[in-house]
């Protein structure tokens, strides 16, 4: 019998259907038919930091989306299309923007190294540090100003989602969903709030846009 790591974790999934349906019979039928989620999880791709595990939710509680340093893209049609789904669709009431202290990515962004193809996707994070440039260089100890940064990561990407068409006509549509910023500690497990917006929260001009009509795909 092979010993990959691969296979490896095929026996684990077989250990844990086995346990899930020896719990429950229907879970999966259950699962296989409809997913009502009430959580839309923008999170770090880091294997560190896994959704439900944290948060100690089953399948079908959290729809999930991952990438380098929990950005929200306005341009990213792969971030997008899993928003306008989950806010649209499944009608989350809830969107977290999850980042971590400790983030390679963010990390990445407060040096000036050339990393090739990744600093395209970094320059989004480094917009954040220059806007908080002041705040940030008071910081002496670089570890605790990345972890700052990545704080402050979070509340911006927040504010990215404000600004989609998607939010904002599920905010008129419907009054939700909640957005939330989070940071999760890798030293300890927890999760800690640093922002939670109401819908209909107000938007500077000129980000609030006229919403009425047609849903467009942003």
């Amino acid at each position: 019998m092979s010993t990959k790591a691969s296979d490896l974790l095929l026996l684990k999934n077989q250990a844990w259907a086995d346990e899930m349906k020896a719990h429950d019979p229907d879970f999966f039928l259950r699962l296989a038919n409809v997913q009502t989620p009430k959580f839309l999880w923008i999170g770090c791709a880091d294997s560190r930091v896994p959704a439900d595990a944290i948060t100690g939710t089953r399948p079908g509680e959290i729809f999930v989306h991952r990438n380098v340093a929990n950005l929200v893209v306005h341009t990213d049609l792969n971030m997008l299309s899993v928003l306008s789904y989950a806010v649209n669709v499944l009608e989350v009431d809830h969107v977290i923007v999850c980042g971590h202290h400790g983030c390679g990515g963010v990390h990445s962004a407060m040096g000036t190294k050339d990393l090739g193809l990744i600093n395209k996707w970094l320059r989004n994070i480094k917009d954040v540090y220059a806007t908080n440039r002041r705040e940030l260089d008071a910081i002496e100890d670089p570890r605790r100003r990345g972890d700052r940064l990545v704080e402050l990561n979070v509340i911006a990407q927040v504010r990215n989602l404000m600004k989609t068409t998607i939010i904002q006509r599920a905010w008129r549509k419907r009054n939700s969903p909640w957005l939330h910023a989070w940071v999760y500690d890798l030293n300890d497990g927890i999760l800690h709030e640093f922002e939670a917006v109401a819908p209909g929260s107000p938007l500077e001009y000129p980000y609030e846009l006229d919403v009425e009509g047609e849903v467009d795909p942003e």
